[in-house]
């Protein structure tokens, strides 16, 4: 349901990404040339930091900068090896609706050839936002392994019905959602588990779509009202945690290891809306599925979140 609290959520994110800009160029000064790229995501960024509060912005100012500092630690090559250009960009919000690619803010070399990616959240650390509709083969985008045609017969009629309701301009608020996200989600954990049967690397390669972006590595900058922010590195691909010639990163982050298997795909305790994915090696994730708007729409959305993740899987929590 788009809400006061939904905008506001979004103005805010879209501040946080200034912030980290502002924080990167404040660090750089005097260190090496950088170059900040002036495009309409830059722009929207900007007019967002304008509108939040003094003390919201001296917050996000505080946050970022905190963990910006972190990831330099990293990441070397941003500060160290050289006195080329380094160029910061944000990204346009397409870049993850058209190829997966959820990375905010790019920080880039092209002397060397070398990028990294930082996606930046204010306040919140859910994974992705994916649909799911009587047309979307999640099994195809999230594995590789295209879902059934009794899926898709299974689900049909369900989503039949909510086209009805959106031609009608029926809200949510009127009709039995209870018994929709039900039958969806009993629909999608089926078939879920029929995938996993029947195909290899299943666990592992929806952990990849998760957490990966694109096929690229990258830091999760997560702002906390807690006054601390948290750093997470996602280094599935090996392409972080670089050495910038002879000097090597202060911070070494540790390899982890994927889920290979299911242990138990269930509901949430008291609840019709939230699956629980536990998979072997600590992961688990949750799947919320929820109507993204007051009006009757003919998709569903869900909200997925990690749970609980690895021992060895590293992050860094700073005081701000």
């Amino acid at each position: 349901m788009i809400t006061r609290s939904t905008i506001n959520s979004t103005i805010k994110g879209k501040a946080y990404e200034y912030a980290c800009v502002l924080s990167l160029a404040d660090l750089l000064k005097g260190i090496r040339p950088f170059e900040i790229v002036e495009n309409e995501s830059l722009r929207i960024a900007k007019i967002r930091f304008g509108e939040i509060t003094e003390i919201e912005r001296e917050n996000m100012l505080k946050s970022s900068g905190a963990g910006i500092k972190e990831i330099i630690k990293m990441e070397p090559r941003i500060i160290e090896d050289g006195t080329d250009l380094l160029v910061i960009s944000l990204q346009p919000d397409t870049a993850s609706q058209k190829y997966g690619d959820i990375r905010d803010v790019l920080i880039i070399r092209c002397a060397i050839k070398w990028e990294i990616g930082v996606s930046v959240k204010h306040n919140h650390a859910a994974l992705k936002h994916s649909r799911l509709s009587h047309k979307i083969d999640f099994g195809s985008i999230w594995f590789g392994a295209s879902c059934s045609k009794n899926y898709f017969e299974t689900i049909k009629p369900i989503f039949d019905n909510l086209s009805k309701h959106r031609l009608n301009r029926k809200l949510w608020s009127e009709i039995d959602k209870e018994t929709v996200y039900v039958g969806i989600l009993n629909a999608f954990r089926d078939e879920f588990i029929s995938i996993d049967k029947n195909n290899e690397n299943v666990t592992e390669n929806l952990i990849r779509y998760l957490l990966g972006s694109n096929g690229r590595d990258y830091y999760k900058l997560i702002h906390k009202k807690n006054r601390t922010a948290s750093i997470i590195p996602f280094n599935l691909y090996g392409t972080l945690n670089k050495n910038a010639g002879s000097v090597s990163p202060k911070i070494s982050i540790p390899s982890f290891e994927l889920p290979t298997r299911i242990i138990e795909f269930a509901y949430k305790e008291n609840s019709k809306t939230t699956l629980i994915l536990t998979m072997n090696n600590g992961w688990s994730i949750s799947f919320r599925i929820h109507n993204a708007s007051s009006k009757v729409e003919s998709s569903l959305k869900f909200d997925i979140n990690l749970i609980s993740k690895p021992e060895n899987m590293f992050y860094i929590e700073v005081e701000w």
